[in-house]
């Protein structure tokens, strides 16, 4: 699958015209440049541009690592407690770059200044920690939408059936209260099932934090001591509890990750799926995915607040403090991250960080359905998507969350009684490092 995923993203970015940018020629001959970059089929043929940066510099690039997020996070941290951090490229992300105040160095001296003002300002901002810019981001901006069967929305007899036992219309969820009672609806288990969750690491974390926020509620007060053991928390985790005791997702769903969640709605089994943008080109792709032509887009479900769910984020490229050659280093990154790299990549479905590449992507979904309802649903979620909570903390304070979350979705532990000791371990954890 992702060999057939890789070759029809790059088919679609072979008529682009891609240059390789303005690299002199040779410039870095005899150069190798050793990096660690989050792995996933969605990203292999952006990887695949790096043969064109060799080419044209002269240098070579050694892939030393390539692992999802939450494992390269516990290798760098690894790596900045044994001193190795001598590679020079490396993935990052937002919400785990505040974590590397030392690791990754400023780009500004080394990437052209033109290069930066092309990005959304936004993004700049948020990649700029401590006055360093960390990274620069990739057409990698997350929030999450509704992916959603369309064939279910369209059988009348599970409309009649539906509101018989609900006593309100099938149609795409609003809510997340709607949400939950279509996925106990549909679900037919082991065969079908209503949705899936990312059950574990930051994945579950984020999710929960993103419905505390639509519920009315906060994870953390204005002095990072944890807020989250609230009404608004109780109800949040509820709703993964209730799905789960219900059967409306699939037993694993506590260690599902983002791949796992991805193949599954693209396998046929799941009905409704919150997911991220550069699964859409997946999910549509008769060649990889059972449910191609039968995709729906919607934007994000709201809470009991009124909220829409927003956690959001963004993907980029980072050179460490230790690499030998950081000139050579910030030039694949300023590459990997240029106009020709962030459309290839935002033809699969990716919201780009670069201004003019927006422009591009909405020329390009005109004529096609899809796209089109694809930008609209993510375009009206990114209106009310918010970060995650300042602090460089947030990815420890949910190493210590999730496995309170998983207790009480396993039955373990009662709702109240799972956050009462998620809350006291972060506490522990922010007073014990100074924060208050």
């Amino acid at each position: 699958m992702k060999g057939r995923v890789a070759s029809s993203v790059l088919a679609l970015g072979a008529g682009l015209g891609f240059a390789t940018g303005a690299l002199a020629d040779g410039e870095f001959a005899g150069v190798t440049i050793e990096a660690k970059l989050i792995g996933g089929q969605q990203y292999e043929a952006l990887y695949a541009r790096i043969a064109d940066w060799e080419k044209a510099t002269g240098a070579k690039v050694n892939i030393i690592s390539q692992k999802n997020h939450f494992e390269l996070d516990k290798e760098y941290k690894a790596d900045i407690a044994a001193g190795t951090t001598s590679w020079c490229v490396g993935s990052n992300h937002s919400s785990f770059a505040p974590q590397y105040p030392d690791l990754f160095t400023d780009l500004t001296p080394l990437v052209p200044a033109d290069s930066v003002a092309g990005f959304v300002p936004a993004n700049i901002a948020a990649a700029t920690i401590n006055g360093k810019l960390t990274m620069l981001p990739r057409a990698q901006f997350d929030v999450s939408a509704l992916y959603y069967q369309k064939s279910l929305y369209t059988d009348p007899a599970k409309a009649e059936a539906f509101k018989a036992k609900f006593g309100y219309d099938l149609a795409v969820p609003e809510t997340w209260d709607q949400f939950r009672d279509q996925a106990e609806f549909f679900a037919a288990p082991p065969n079908f099932y209503g949705t899936q969750y990312a059950g574990k690491d930051e994945a579950i974390n984020g999710r929960f934090y993103e419905l505390v926020v639509a519920n009315g509620g906060k994870m953390f007060n204005d002095d990072m001591s944890p807020a989250f053991n609230s009404a608004a928390g109780k109800e949040a985790l509820q709703w993964f509890v209730d799905l789960y005791k219900a059967g409306a997702v699939p037993p694993g769903t506590t260690n599902y990750l983002w791949d796992d969640l991805g193949n599954g709605f693209a396998s046929g089994t799941v009905a409704l799926n919150l997911d991220w943008p550069g699964w859409s080109g997946f999910f549509n792709d008769p060649k990889a995915s059972k449910v191609a032509g039968n995709v729906g887009v919607a934007p994000a479900p709201k809470g009991s607040a009124g909220v829409r769910t927003g956690w959001s984020g963004f993907h980029g490229f980072s050179v460490t403090e230790g690499c030998a050659t950081k000139e050579a280093a910030a030039s694949l990154v300023d590459f990997l991250t240029n106009e020709d790299s962030q459309k290839l990549e935002s033809a699969a479905g990716p919201l780009p960080s670069r201004t003019a590449v927006w422009d591009y992507v909405i020329e390009q979904a005109k004529g096609d359905a899809y796209k089109t309802e694809v930008l609209q649903a993510f375009q009206e979620t990114a209106k009310t998507a918010f970060p995650v909570p300042p602090t460089p903390y947030w990815i420890e304070s949910g190493n210590l969350i999730f496995p309170e979350l998983q207790a009480a979705i396993l039955g373990d532990k009662t709702v109240d009684q799972a956050l009462q000791d998620a809350s006291d371990a972060v506490d522990g954890l922010m007073k014990e490092n100074g924060v208050y």
